[in-house]
């Protein structure tokens, strides 16, 4: 018998594709922090297609924000080389999320306030060489 304790049942719209071309793309398993998220109504969302720093040689570690190097005190900068493949709730703590880290993205197909950080995340180190970003 299944022990039914711990499983719960949650009702999704459905995901957002911000893939321009999903034959052609590579992801992984990343766990994605709550600094992340924003508030959507009483949820707090690490949206589809945010910009993120993965180590993929240790995917056990949480993933970070882009930043640019800061002088004061001195830290290096920390590149984009992945996105949020789909939202990820991360209201009860660190969730588990999807990085896409070879693919092309439809910016037309996130919402503003992403493609405002895709931008700002491809002005601090220049973007992910495996990464594409196009408006179609």
């Amino acid at each position: 018998m299944l022990n039914r304790s711990g499983i719960s049942k949650t009702t999704l719209t459905a995901t957002r594709q911000i893939l321009a071309n999903v034959d052609m793309q590579a992801s992984c398993g990343c766990i994605v922090p709550t600094a992340l998220g924003v508030a959507v109504g009483n949820r707090k969302i690490a949206k589809a297609g945010t910009p993120i720093n993965i180590d993929l040689l240790n995917l056990q570690t949480a993933v970070k924000k882009p930043a640019a190097a800061q002088s004061e005190p001195a830290t290096a900068a920390v590149p984009m080389n992945a996105v949020l493949l789909h939202d990820v709730d991360v209201t009860n703590g660190n969730a588990n999320g999807t990085a896409l880290y070879f693919g092309v993205v439809n910016v037309n197909r996130v919402e503003s306030d992403v493609a405002s950080a895709i931008t700002a995340a491809v002005a601090i180190d220049g973007k992910s060489p495996l990464i594409v970003f196009i408006k179609a």
